[in-house]
């Protein structure tokens, strides 16, 4: 059975948080419903990278949908709307904030269509505040958050992730929150209500030591290339045949771990190292001595060591070793799914894993209108005939 079934999503959105966070749901057996413009569709369905110029990010990004095409901003479009609406449980859109209800789409109009509608709104900055009607996009609004001011070297200019993480993020959240909804309507008897989830919140959430320790210390986190001021050792090595690697240890029993592994018993004792106050503080002096070990080694050695000891290190891993990687296999991390465009595409599996109700991928990102048919005549009732006319006057 799958665990989100009679769940039904009406996904208004375009790239990538709010579609991201519908999928998710689709993955568990929700029926989304996504609704694009007659015309072009999601831009997702444009955006590289690409195979024989054909876009692949679509194929993920659209899994598991239903996809029809309508024009909210006709009269017949948003007529069309409210009646999907009385079908749904929940509306997931990201239009810049009063977009919905510029054409007649407010929440109040969806709630008089259906009381007991929940409506998750992913935008940049939120809905309220002086920057509610700010273009939202995940680069700035990760810099907006504080990230990108700590993220790279001190004598080099701020580095923004290289994929869209605050996007990703932000879907994780509207997903959560609107199964917290559906929790709270259905199982508490509460009322439905609306979301408000914005790109920045959802990394600035994570901030808790830059926040506190500004507070109470005054302290401006600078750049650094990896974890700083709050563990040690930890950062980014290379071994003796040139890999790299990633090492952390965030508590003294890990820090023993490591004593053991590199034979260094006195490095327990050593009043620079015997805590992680001191550590913390001689960090400089402590990685040149871990660094000095890891460079004695090659890279399979040293993984030996460390996992028999207990010690968390991983090689600094590429798409390429993902794919060789027997873990990833043996997770079904990365999957190859039948797409029209071009034959099959590899994404990634679907996550978290349940061991009663896993979820799965029925198909690729549809084409445009591809479910048009199938959803307006199985939904509102629609006849062929009217299919015609609508699509005559480009509402589908």
């Amino acid at each position: 059975m799958s665990m989100l079934r009679g769940v039904r999503v009406l996904d208004l959105s375009t790239v990538i948080a709010a579609p991201f966070a519908a999928g998710l749901m689709a993955d568990f057996g929700a029926d989304v419903i996504k609704v694009e413009q007659p015309e072009g569709g999601d831009p997702f369905r444009a955006l590289g990278p690409y195979h024989k110029g054909e876009p692949m990010r679509w194929a993920a990004m659209g899994r598991n949908k239903r996809c029809i095409t309508l024009d909210l901003r006709k009269a017949k479009g948003k007529e069309l709307c409210l009646e999907l609406i009385k079908q749904c449980d929940v509306v997931i859109e990201n239009f810049r904030t009063g977009t919905l209800d510029k054409w007649g789409l407010s929440y109040e109009a969806m709630k008089q269509a259906n009381p007991k509608i929940i409506v998750t709104r992913v935008t940049g900055y939120g809905q309220t505040g002086p920057n509610a009607m700010v273009a939202g996009f995940g680069t700035p609004a990760t810099a907006f958050s504080g990230m990108t001011y700590i993220t790279g070297y001190k004598d080099r200019p701020p580095v923004s992730p290289s994929f869209s993480l605050a996007d990703y993020i932000s879907g994780l959240y509207a997903a959560m929150s609107t199964m917290m909804a559906l929790y709270h309507r259905d199982c508490l008897s509460g009322k439905p209500q609306e979301i408000d989830v914005s790109l920045y919140e959802s990394i600035f959430r994570m901030m808790e030591i830059p926040v506190a320790d500004f507070h109470k210390n005054g302290v401006i986190k600078e750049r650094t290339p990896k974890l700083s001021g709050t563990s040690s050792p930890g950062g980014t090595y290379e071994t003796k045949d040139g890999k790299w690697v990633v090492l952390v240890c965030s508590t003294d029993r890990t820090y023993e771990y490591l004593t053991r592994a590199m034979q260094r018993p006195e490095l327990l004792t050593d009043p620079r190292f015997c805590s992680m106050k001191n550590r913390v503080a001689n960090d400089a002096a402590m990685n040149v001595v871990v660094s000095d070990w890891i460079a004695s080694l090659d890279y399979v050695d040293l993984k030996r060591i460390v996992d028999e000891a207990g010690v968390p290190v991983n090689l600094v891993y590429s798409i390429a070793d993902i794919f060789e990687d027997p873990h990833y296999a043996a997770r079904n991390n990365i999957v190859e799914v039948p797409y029209a465009p071009m034959g099959t595409v590899k994404m990634p599996g679907v996550v978290p894993v349940f061991s009663e109700t896993p979820g799965e991928i029925k198909w690729a990102g549809p084409a445009l209108g591809a479910h048009n048919a199938e959803v307006y005549g199985e939904l509102l009732g629609l006849a062929a005939a009217d299919l015609v006319e609508l699509k005559r006057q480009e509402v589908i």
